[in-house]
């Protein structure tokens, strides 16, 4: 039985270049996606806190939308449309939809699409 005890083990060049791209590919992603993520909880904490508001639900549609519209200002995050954030008054319950979705480029011709929907109601006082 000949056994090679001077045979070195363990990880070639090749496959730590291979870890090291597969990290970077995800790190790369990670720091693409946080921008969308990090704008829809601020987005989302301004609707909610507009929600939870007494006073500020006592206030006619229009001023509740020109309020949230200078929070998110204020924040420095945007709705690209008036339609993404839909106010809706019935039977004293005003709902509020919050459904939109963001283009990511990621590399060259490749995009990611994130989705966000949320719902929120409070009762007018």
């Amino acid at each position: 039985m000949n056994v090679c005890k001077n045979r070195e083990q363990g990880a070639s060049i090749l496959s730590i270049l291979i870890v090291i791209m597969v990290a970077g590919v995800f790190f790369t992603v990670g720091f693409k996606l946080y921008t969308p993520y990090w704008d829809h909880l601020t987005i989302k904490s301004v609707v909610e806190d507009i929600s939870l508001d007494q006073e500020e639900l006592k206030k006619p549609l229009g001023e509740v939308r020109r309020d949230i519209d200078r929070r998110l200002r204020i924040n420095q995050v945007s709705l690209q449309d008036r339609e993404d954030l839909k106010l809706k008054l019935e039977e004293g319950v005003i709902y509020f939809d919050l459904k939109y979705e963001r283009r990511v480029p990621m590399f060259y011709n490749v995009d990611a699409v994130v989705k966000f929907e949320e719902h929120f109601e409070a009762r007018k006082p």
